[in-house]
């Protein structure tokens, strides 16, 4: 008998939450996080594509963080985002923390993407 693990159990949460996002017909701001980076995308599920995108490996995102895992990179990112959709003709997005608690990195990206003139 194998063990669940952490990672796992992100995945099942992050399904539950897609299957529900998809159900609204908008647009998915999808986040994902690692240790040293944060990456966030708007995706069309309808046509399956990726509307726009930010991370901090982004080369003119980078060249202005000391670093790509804290709060300040994800504020940076989330700005970043919102303006590239507002270039793309997107306002109005669902939000899918990727089954993350939506506190810290994630929850600066969102503010910042809010701030920024993104709705959801």
């Amino acid at each position: 008998m194998s063990k669940i693990t952490k990672d796992q159990r992100r995945q099942r949460r992050a399904r539950k939450a897609r299957a529900k996002i998809r159900e609204q017909g908008k647009a998915r701001l999808s986040v994902h996080r690692s240790s040293k980076h944060i990456y966030a995308q708007i995706i069309d599920d309808l046509e399956g594509r990726t509307v726009a995108s930010a991370s901090t490996v982004d080369k003119e995102l980078a060249a202005d963080l000391s670093q790509g895992g804290n709060v300040d990179a994800a504020r940076a990112v989330g700005a970043a985002l919102a303006e590239r959709a507002k270039q793309a003709g997107v306002g109005d997005v669902a939000f899918d923390r990727g089954g993350y608690q939506y506190h810290g990195r994630v929850k600066a990206l969102a503010e910042a993407a809010r701030e920024n003139g993104l709705k959801f």
